[in-house]
């Protein structure tokens, strides 16, 4: 298993298995901007647009012009905070992991699509808030993934070198990110894309439980 000083890591997919959360809301959105049952995009349609911004993501599945997307973006946002602590997990042997990579003198943080506000809220609730120093999340003028610069602003923050870091994450948007930055990446093939998926990305390592970090 590869190792760095510093452990870049995707948010929904790698450490939360947010899914239910993620269809469920946006089904519940579509619904409630008067979209019919057969107009509500399909769940693999979600899916896949998991790990993209929300406003993009949203824009996308339901044709929608910019005010309407803005709209729907703020109705997600709201519907979402009702479901979160019912229907988000920590995936298994995540946090255990990340205490122990803490433990070690690993630095931790995080590199998201998700709002800062929702992911706080999220870590705190499940008690892992405090093991991260950074956190970059979705951020208007910032090119998202699978452009680089949301790692390399880390690495800045950080005083990191590309090879002093891996990124880790569920999706090819992460890996692609990652590569781009010069970082050695880890796909983990429990969350949103499959290994076959992920192997188009050409990540450095596959790994299917999360422990297997350690």
């Amino acid at each position: 298993m590869i190792s760095g000083k510093a452990y870049l890591l995707d948010f929904d997919g790698t450490i939360a298995n947010t899914v239910r959360c993620i269809t469920t809301t946006m089904h519940e959105t579509f619904r409630q901007m008067g979209f019919a049952p057969e107009q509500i995009p399909s769940y693999d349609a979600m899916v896949e647009t998991i790990g993209l911004p929300l406003l993009g993501a949203l824009k996308g599945l339901g044709n929608l012009d910019d005010e309407r997307a803005q709209y729907a973006t703020d109705l997600y946002r709201q519907i979402f905070k009702t479901l979160e602590k019912e229907t988000i997990e920590i995936f298994p042997h995540v946090a255990e992991t990340i205490k122990e990579l803490h433990r070690q003198g690993k630095r931790l943080a995080i590199v998201t699509s998700r709002n800062y506000p929702s992911l706080e809220r999220i870590l705190q609730y499940h008690g892992l808030f405090n093991y991260f120093e950074e956190f970059m999340t979705n951020t208007p003028g910032i090119a998202p993934k699978p452009a680089p610069d949301m790692v390399n602003i880390l690495l800045e923050r950080m005083g990191l070198r590309p090879e002093d870091a891996i990124v880790i994450g569920d999706t090819t948007f992460d890996i692609e990110m990652g590569n781009r930055a010069g970082c050695r990446t880890i796909a983990v093939t429990y969350g949103n894309h499959s290994r076959e998926k992920l192997c188009t990305a050409s990540p450095t390592q596959i790994i299917d439980s999360f422990d297997q970090l350690l």
